[in-house]
């Protein structure tokens, strides 16, 4: 675990500072500086690329980890890597040619609850492809176990930008259109850095001689669009719905909502950076036994740091929407509906990743097509009759299904589980904590109820965390944290 540990680490502290970043832009820059269908709008237009996003990178991303380093010699892995670079324009070209016939009539759908969006609808694509190919290049670093400058580039660049034209369009140097149109460049630029990026590890050797096969990596391609296209429609889907079923402006509420609990996703994203090569590693060389030791080791670990951020957010929700504005307020049960999905998804640890590489990765074309059909029909449902509410219902039991088959298929086919005897012990603790400082307030003002609520509970949960053993990794990180300032 010690490459995993270090590389998490490094890749969780890039991820918190591009959250934290994202925070003052949503929570304060988004809702003061643009209107709620503007600050919608740029919602459901990112949303929408995100879920067209997987199509056009043709699962690429993935085939990268998976057949890389399987292929031994360099004629081989310049042939499957000039496969990947060309794959993905069979679809973007394809689908830009029937875009650009359809256009009128595309255009006209989607905006046919909100007219705002007619104008925008080509940046959808744009944006679509510069997030697929980014998605293609930081793989390619990844694969070399360099995975810290494309995480900077995937959680803060793109924010730090966004920052920047809010404020200009604060000190009207920008229109809020001219600023929608702007966020496409930025994806565009995101693109071209990490492609240079890319090519400064590894410079293609352009090779059509493919003495692979090839036959195996287009039909893992092909499979794994569908996963993808499962992953981001569960996490974009209910945004684009709402834009299509309701007005657009409660998408800005459900950004709020959605951009809180996110931060209980950041120690997922950040360790599957490390784990998802390391884990095609091992199955590549059939190393079950260090593979289990990684998938409980991994949720664990998962658990105890997402159980922290849980708490805190539960603990402090309903102060942080007295400092919100008022419209936006509509949000709490959202959040905590979300964010209870988020926990849940981290105590999987790295299960996707063990699909992802297994042979078994067909299932998931069953068990995506399946998670969509159910979570479409359920958003249909709810949405009319509950609005943001009924969006985050129909998320939380379609990804409670999806995670539940997950583990279970993992454990039939591999014998293994992300379960340990520490996992209730945790669970438990994460339960009592946050019942009891959600409904303990204190009478401070709402930022110094956050901040002394927050210290509390922090130094609670720690101590507790070290006590009861339930993690030896993160106590030893925290012992030699301690050793290291004490010696210093």
């Amino acid at each position: 675990m010690g490459i995993v540990i270090k590389q998490s680490i490094q890749n969780t502290v890039t991820t918190y500072i591009g959250f934290v970043i994202g925070a003052i832009n949503t929570l304060f820059l988004y809702t003061h500086f643009l209107t709620k269908e503007y600050f919608g709008l740029v919602g459901f237009v990112l949303s929408t690329a995100n879920i067209m996003m997987p199509l056009f990178m043709f699962g690429v991303s993935n085939t990268l980890v998976k057949f890389y380093t399987s292929y031994k010699t360099k004629n081989q892995q310049n042939g499957f890597l000039t496969l990947m670079l060309f794959l993905p324009l069979l679809m973007i070209i394809s689908v830009g040619l029937f875009g650009t016939l359809g256009y009128e009539w595309i255009s006209n759908w989607l905006a046919r609850k909100n007219s705002i969006i007619k104008d925008y609808t080509w940046l959808i694509y744009v944006i679509a492809v510069a997030m697929a190919y980014f998605e293609i290049f930081f793989a390619w670093s990844k694969i070399h176990f360099k995975s810290a400058f494309g995480n900077i580039m995937k959680e803060v660049f793109h924010r730090v930008c966004v920052m920047i034209l809010l404020i200009s369009v604060y000190l009207k140097w920008l229109t809020v259109s001219q600023f929608v149109y702007s966020l496409g460049g930025v994806y565009v630029l995101r693109m071209l850095i990490m492609t240079i990026y890319a090519f400064s590890i590894r410079f293609p050797k352009v090779n059509f001689n493919f003495n692979f096969n090839v036959g195996s990596v287009l039909k893992y391609s092909f499979l794994i669009i569908i996963a993808g296209s499962v992953a981001m429609l569960m996490l974009d889907l209910d945004k684009s719905m709402l834009g299509l079923l309701v007005q657009i402006d409660n998408i800005a509420s459900y950004n709020v909502a959605i951009f809180i609990v996110t931060v209980i996703a950041v120690p997922s994203r950040a360790m599957h950076q490390i784990t998802y090569p390391l884990t095609a590693k091992l199955m590549n060389e059939k190393n079950f036994k260090d593979l289990s030791n990684l998938y409980k080791k991994s949720a664990l670990n998962l658990l105890v740091v997402a159980g922290l951020l849980f708490i805190l957010i539960i603990a402090n929700i309903k102060e942080l929407y007295t400092i919100l504005p008022q419209d936006y307020s509509q949000g709490l049960y959202v959040v905590i509906i979300t964010a209870i999905i988020k926990l849940l998804d981290n105590l999987s640890g790295n299960n996707n990743s063990i699909i992802f590489n297994s042979d078994y990765y067909r299932i998931i074309l069953f068990f995506g097509l399946l998670i969509i059909m159910v979570a479409i029909v359920l958003n249909f449902i709810f949405i009319p009759k509950y609005n943001i509410n009924g969006a985050a219902t129909a998320s939380f039991f379609a990804l409670s299904l999806y995670g539940i088959l997950k583990v279970w298929y993992v454990n039939k086919k591999f014998k293994m589980h992300p379960f340990s005897k520490k996992t209730g012990p945790t669970l438990l603790l994460i339960v009592c904590i946050s019942l009891l400082f959600y409904f303990w307030d204190f009478n401070f003002d709402p930022i110094i109820n956050i901040v002394f609520k927050s210290l509390i509970i922090s130094i609670i949960y720690g101590v507790l965390v070290l006590r009861l053993k339930l993690s030896n990794d993160i106590s030893d990180i925290i012992s030699r944290i301690i050793t290291h300032r004490i010696n210093k």
